[in-house]
C-alpha cells in the first residue's frame, strides 16, 4: 500500500455536460485508489509528517464512515494501532460484512461499539493522535489549502474570471477552508463555494463552521434542498439521480452524499450562470453496502 504525497495532489480537472449544463468536474475520486477524495485532503497533515512518537490514532463516527476506512488505511502505513468508536452495528452488517466497515476491518482498525465517543481533552497526549468526525479540525487546513491552490491556478490558466464551486457537505469542512483559501489568493479571479447539508439542517452546517472559523465573511454559501431529506435514508428519487449522472457523465459518485448534491444543485440553476465545478470527495467504497441498502428497500 504505497502512497506518497505525488499521488495526492493534483487531480484533474473534466469537462462535461449534464442535462444541458456545462460542468467541471474536479475529480478527486482519482487521487489514490486507497487514500481518494476529501478524505485524502483532510488527513494529509497526518500523511506527510513522521509523528515519532505517535503509536495510536483513535477516532469516531458510523459504522460505514468514509473517514473510517481513510484513517485505517493511513493508520496502516503508518503502523499506528487504530481505535474507532461507533454507537452500534446492525445485525446484518455484523453477519455479512461489506463497504467501509468490512475493508477497515482489514486493516486492523479495533472497533469500540456501544461507549460514549471519546473526547480530545481525555485522550490527547504525546503518543496519540485523535482526529474528529469526518476530520473536522484545524488539521485539515493542509490538504484543502493545496485543493485551493490547484482550482486557483487552474482558473488562472483557463481565464475564468468568475467561478462557483459545488460540493455536498456532512460537517463542511472541506467546503468552508476551500472557500476561506480561495478568497485569501488572487483576487482578480474570483471563486464562490456553494454547498448542501447532508448530515444536519443549515443551522447544524453554520455552527460546524463556527467551530472552525469565527469570521463568516469567509464561510461558504449554504443551500437548502427543496424537500428534507434525512441523512443515510433511502429515497427512490436521489437512486435516480445517480444513476442518470453515471449515465450521463460517464463517472461513478458516492451514493450516500452526492445525490442530494446534484438534486440540489439542479434545482438552482442560477448557478450556472458561471462557470461551474462539481468537487468529486470519493467515497466510492462505501456504494457496496448503499446498492445493497437499496437493493434489500427498492427489490
Amino acid at each position: 500500500m504505497e502512497i506518497n504525497k505525488y499521488t495526492i495532489c493534483n487531480s484533474p480537472i473534466e469537462k462535461r455536460s449534464f442535462q444541458n449544463q456545462e460542468i467541471y468536474i474536479k475529480r478527486d475520486d482519482l487521487l489514490n485508489p486507497n487514500f481518494s477524495g476529501n478524505k485524502a485532503r483532510k488527513f494529509y497533515y497526518y500523511l506527510m509528517q513522521d509523528f515519532p512518537n505517535i503509536k495510536k490514532v483513535i477516532s469516531y463516527g458510523s459504522n460505514q464512515s468514509n473517514a473510517m476506512y481513510s484513517l485505517s488505511v493511513l493508520a496502516k502505513i503508518k503502523g499506528w494501532e487504530y481505535e474507532y468508536y461507533t454507537d452500534h452495528i446492525p445485525l446484518y452488517l455484523k453477519e455479512n460484512p461489506i463497504g467501509n466497515y468490512k475493508y477497515a476491518l482489514k486493516n486492523g482498525m479495533k472497533l469500540i461499539v456501544g461507549r460514549e465517543k471519546p473526547k480530545r481533552e481525555n485522550i490527547e497526549n504525546s503518543f496519540t493522535a485523535f482526529v474528529e468526525e469526518g476530520g473536522r479540525q484545524q488539521e485539515a487546513k493542509v490538504g484543502i489549502k493545496m485543493l485551493a491552490q490547484e482550482i486557483k491556478l487552474w482558473q488562472q490558466a483557463n481565464r475564468i474570471n468568475s467561478l462557483n464551486i459545488f460540493l455536498p457537505s456532512g460537517t463542511g469542512t472541506t467546503a468552508l477552508f476551500l472557500q476561506k483559501f480561495l478568497l485569501e489568493m488572487d483576487s482578480r479571479f474570483q471563486s464562490k463555494v456553494y454547498t448542501v447539508p447532508c448530515v444536519g439542517d443549515s443551522n447544524y452546517l453554520k455552527l460546524q463552521f463556527k467551530e472552525l472559523e469565527n469570521n463568516i465573511l469567509k464561510h461558504p454559501t449554504i443551500i437548502k434542498p427543496k424537500k428534507k431529506y434525512h441523512f443515510g435514508k433511502l429515497y427512490k428519487d436521489s437512486y435516480e439521480m445517480w444513476l442518470r449522472v453515471k449515465d450521463e457523465l460517464g463517472v461513478e459518485f458516492d451514493l450516500l452524499y452526492d445525490p442530494l448534491g446534484w438534486l440540489t444543485l439542479m434545482e438552482n440553476k442560477q448557478i450556472f450562470k458561471n462557470s461551474t465545478l462539481y468537487i468529486h470527495q470519493g467515497g466510492l467504497i462505501g456504494n457496496e453496502s448503499m446498492l445493497e441498502r437499496y437493493k434489500r428497500k427498492f427489490k
